[in-house]
């Protein structure tokens, strides 16, 4: 199974049915691929929710993901800062630690990490995600 890290622009989407990409979550609740997490980074994820739909869906969402067996929190136990964002660090050191396959995300900050040789992280859009999937 593909170890993730969703940056949180892309799970935020990901929500509504209405969506294009729904097709992450539904994957995501169907068990087709892992998805590594901190507790920065569902923190984040609440708070972006909350923002954009209410705290019941934020509420509703976490609840979700938290019971799913196919999400692993981790730890992280070194900060690498690679990245000029500080927010968006949370989420290489969180590849790092969990050994993640790739990083799904649509910021072009993440670019960076094409350059960078260790720790190596991969960083793919949502349509390289969908036909990894579909494999």
């Amino acid at each position: 199974m593909k170890k993730v890290v969703l940056d949180t622009n892309v799970f935020l989407v990901s929500l509504s049915s209405k969506s294009k990409v729904h097709w992450i979550f539904q994957n995501l609740l169907e068990g087709k691929y892992s998805l590594c997490v901190t507790t920065d980074i569902l923190s984040e994820y609440a708070e972006i929710i909350e923002q954009h739909m209410g705290t019941t869906a934020s509420e509703s969402a976490l609840g979700v993901i938290e019971n799913l067996p196919n999400v692993e929190l981790i730890t992280t136990y070194y900060k690498f800062g690679l990245l000029k964002d500080e927010d968006d660090n949370k989420f290489v050191d969180c590849a790092v630690a969990c050994n993640a396959h790739f990083i799904v995300s649509h910021d072009k900050d993440f670019k960076v990490l094409e350059r960078v040789n260790f720790p190596k992280v991969k960083v793919i859009d949502t349509e390289q995600f969908k036909q990894i999937l579909s494999k």
